[in-house]
């Protein structure tokens, strides 16, 4: 979090996230999450690496799930998290409910 607070200060038209929710309380992801939804709406292009894909899938305006390191499904957040496929392998059977 300090990190992301850190490379904010410089003002980025860009911003790369590894795993911004990991070793994070759930309460603090989720605030991690709507704070870089905002930061994107606030006009900087947000680049992300997690694994947490419900999340991420949620905010995104596009995405790419690897499998194997391959490109395996691209989309928007919205497509991929309505996706069978990406359900089944990454979301499990919650997705529906969320």
């Amino acid at each position: 979090m300090v990190a992301m607070g850190r490379a904010l200060m410089m003002e980025p038209a860009v911003l790369l996230l590894d795993e911004p929710s990991a070793g994070l309380s759930p309460v603090k992801q989720d605030e991690t999450f709507l704070r870089v939804h905002e930061i994107n709406r606030a006009g900087v292009s947000v680049i992300m690496v997690e694994q947490n894909a419900r999340r991420c899938l949620q905010i995104c305006d596009r995405a790419y799930v690897l499998d194997q390191g391959r490109d395996a499904y691209t989309g928007t957040g919205r497509e991929l998290m309505k996706d069978p496929k990406v359900i089944q392998l990454y979301l499990g059977t919650l997705a529906d409910e969320v």
